[in-house]
């Protein structure tokens, strides 16, 4: 059976317990490192588990998916993934792969930011399409998904940014190099992902954006799921000068209505 398991958000005692039965009988463990981390390390991991974990970074899990599947037909392999095992489309592509090679698979959720966004007070079923924020470089600024947040907007309802991180990215000078050379981790903050929108907006006439401006509320969330978990609400000209603190965030660009125990709820993060 190839197995993938959701680790929840926060540390390595958010496993559920029927996932943490199947690790302790696996053959092969690996982690998925690079969609998402948990607040502790793979050491503290591995002690909780009382296994060996294969790290898996994106190199691993888009071009040595062979190996992973490798022998999951007579043997038990799990595949760990922090929040839902469906939290991200490389998962589901190993999912197929396997799939495809006749091999059984076996899925046990959890916790991902999707649902558990619902902590800031807004109702989930108000959100909207969610979107990533990737890091803009001198030569690469796109902002697609800004038409995605307007539309969202216009139509009353919140958009669930999801924020860029960067684990063991190659350096584009190493690509073509036979020696790797990995950039230095990056996690972008609420703050960076504010800027990046301020700088889209004031681009847009009004009529691009149906309303949605610098002084929208926009709230930032941080290690949700954790014991340090902390929520800002506050607009998004503010949120420039918020720090949420060490990674991971996340951040909500709120509708421009709210129901009355949305509001009652979100006035306890205000600024």
């Amino acid at each position: 059976m190839f197995y993938v398991i959701g680790l929840g958000l926060g540390d390595c005692k958010d496993i559920s317990v029927k996932g943490l039965e199947i690790v302790k009988n696996c053959d092969r463990v690996y982690l998925e490192a690079y969609t998402s981390i948990l607040s502790c390390p793979t050491s503290e991991l591995e002690k909780f588990y009382g296994r060996k974990l294969i790290v898996a970074d994106r190199e691993l899990v888009e071009q040595g998916a062979a190996d992973i599947l490798d022998g999951a037909k007579e043997r038990n392999v799990a595949f760990l993934v922090v929040g839902d095992p469906f939290g991200a489309t490389t998962h589901t592509d190993l999912i197929l792969r396997a799939k495809q090679n006749e091999i059984k698979v076996k899925i046990i959720h959890n916790a991902s930011i999707m649902n558990a966004v619902g902590c800031c007070g807004l109702q989930l079923y108000t959100f909207g399409e969610t979107i990533s924020i990737p890091y803009w470089t001198e030569n690469w600024r796109p902002d697609s998904f800004f038409t995605r947040i307007v539309s969202n907007f216009k139509n009353n309802l919140h958009t669930l940014c999801l924020l860029d991180i960067k684990v063991k990215e190659p350096t584009l000078e190493s690509l073509m190099k036979k020696n790797r050379e990995y950039m230095p981790p990056m996690f972008m903050s609420a703050n960076e992902a504010a800027k990046q929108l301020l700088e889209i907006l004031n681009k847009k006439s009004e009529h691009d954006t149906s309303g949605l401006c610098k002084d929208s509320l926009c709230i930032g969330l941080a290690r949700v799921g954790c014991e340090d978990e902390k929520i800002i609400a506050c607009t998004l000209n503010e949120m420039l000068e918020v720090d949420l603190g060490k990674p991971l965030h996340c951040m909500v660009i709120a509708a421009p209505k709210l129901h009355p125990l949305e509001l009652e709820y979100v006035d306890q993060f205000r600024i």
